[in-house]
């Protein structure tokens, strides 16, 4: 379609349209969930304490506050007649995203795999930020529910195929699953290269299948003139918006500030938990840890089925309930979830526990950028993603500078603790949703209007 004939009407597209847009998503999530399920037992592998390994993640949310809100900046901002607006930074975050996981198994120090784990962030953030605005851009209203549940469903079999893999390489494939302490066991390695492969394929897919519509504004030159003016212009921009963020936007920031500790706290320690509580292992070298670990992998890999098959489900659920109803009942899964992890003796028991996380991983990669849609200015929702992802990666700082200390002095390295404190925050998290967040009637849609209008004034 070309910008001569584009008149900033989204046509509704076809399934497979909107499976052909989503389907990086499956690669990028493919390298964040081989990170989540394995950097902490890699740290662990080269010398690191459990109270070290949350100041060890620190790379995923710093990078996280400073490149996504400047990726989405950049991005409203960007157009190539071939490229698109938001496909250049795909690509190029995958390419150098798919290198830092190929030499991440070859670490031999904290210092390397740390220095790499910032690497994979930087790009992988760079990568997926756009995503979220690919699916304001391309998709009319009627159709962003359905957008976001497409995206959660290629996160879920791309997170599930990933935590699987290490066990996969170790039981299908008979790879060894433990190494001397200063090396990284062979299933763990292989996993990551297969990591790299189809988080670059499947983003190049995406790319190559996907057009992206030219600005429908007659002002879009004007305006990347006028906003573009060096650092500082950008700078300001994005601190203007901050200022006068949509009151909905506020309430939905708050939640997510809550929800994601949970997340956070289970990537850091829920597979050494495993290893250590449930299964009895001593430390990265013995072959009991090592099998834990694996199986810890796996029942990640069964969250991220039952997001995968939940996404089918999701959208009858938010229609039938409201979003936020439906968004605070997940929450409330997750943190069941979560929570009952420390009451489980028989290895298998763990599956359950999943269900509930990954009910509740559905929703929160879909329900909160829902809630946005028709509150943010069409012009700035770039911005406003990478914004909105602030309230993510701060509680992540919060707890990679601080839950360390915490852990150490505290919990006594309990890793269990650490996961039930994270379903804690999580039913905080669905309170907050449930109680202040307002919604519109369905059945009004003049009222839908002036309260979609009243969301987009600044507090």
């Amino acid at each position: 379609m070309s910008a001569t004939t584009f008149t900033g009407e989204k046509p509704k597209l076809s399934l497979v349209e909107i499976i052909n847009m989503s389907v990086g998503f499956f690669g990028i999530q493919f390298g964040w969930d081989l990170q989540r399920a394995n950097m902490g037992r890699i740290y662990e592998n080269l010398g690191a304490h459990p109270d070290q390994v949350p100041l060890l993640f620190l790379a995923a949310p710093l990078t996280g506050l400073l490149v996504q809100p400047i990726i989405g900046y950049l991005s409203d901002r960007t157009w190539h007649p071939t490229w698109g607006r938001r496909r250049p930074y795909f690509m190029i975050g995958a390419i150098i995203s798919s290198i830092a996981l190929v030499f991440m198994p070859h670490s031999s120090e904290l210092w390397m795999a740390a220095g790499l784990l910032w690497v994979l962030d930087v790009f992988g953030n760079v990568a997926m930020e756009p995503f979220r605005a690919f699916v304001t851009d391309k998709l009319p209203d009627s159709q962003v529910n359905r957008g976001f549940i497409m995206q959660s469903l290629m996160i879920g079999l791309g997170g599930s195929v990933a935590s699987a893999l290490p066990w996969a390489m170790k039981n299908i494939f008979h790879l060894t699953n433990t190494a001397n302490q200063g090396n990284i066991p062979e299933n763990v390695r292989l996993s990551f290269y297969i990591g790299a492969f189809f988080f670059l394929s499947a983003v190049l897919y995406t790319v190559f299948t996907t057009k992206e519509y030219p600005p429908s504004d007659l002002g879009f030159k004007n305006k990347v003139k006028e906003s573009n003016k060096g650092f500082g212009g950008g700078a300001r921009e994005i601190f203007s918006a901050l200022r006068n963020m949509p009151a909905r936007m506020r309430i939905v920031s708050l939640v997510q500030f809550f929800t994601w500790p949970g997340l956070f706290l289970m990537w850091f320690y829920y597979t050494t938990a495993v290893a250590v509580n449930v299964f009895g292992g001593k430390d990265a070298s013995d072959p009991v840890y090592a099998e834990g670990a694996d199986f810890g992998s796996l029942t990640l890999s069964f969250y991220s089925v039952v997001t995968l098959l939940f996404a089918f489900v999701l959208p009858f659920i938010a229609d039938k309930l409201g979003r936020k109803l439906a968004h605070s009942l997940c929450l409330l899964c997750g943190a069941l979830g979560l929570i009952s992890v420390s009451w489980v003796h028989d290895k298998n028991l763990l599956f359950v526990s999943m269900v509930g996380i990954g009910i509740a991983w559905t929703s929160i990669l879909s329900m909160p950028y829902a809630m946005l849609s028709g509150c943010l200015p069409k012009d700035k929702v770039g911005i406003y993603m990478g914004i909105f992802n602030f309230f993510i990666v701060l509680p992540e700082i919060i707890a990679s500078l601080g839950f360390g200390w915490l852990m150490k002095n505290v919990l006594h390295n309990d890793r269990l603790a650490a996961v039930k404190i994270g379903g804690g925050l999580m039913i905080l998290a669905a309170l907050i949703c449930f109680i202040f967040i307002k919604e519109p009637k369905k059945v009004d849609e003049t009222e839908t209007i002036k309260l979609e209008i009243e969301e987009q004034r600044p507090i």
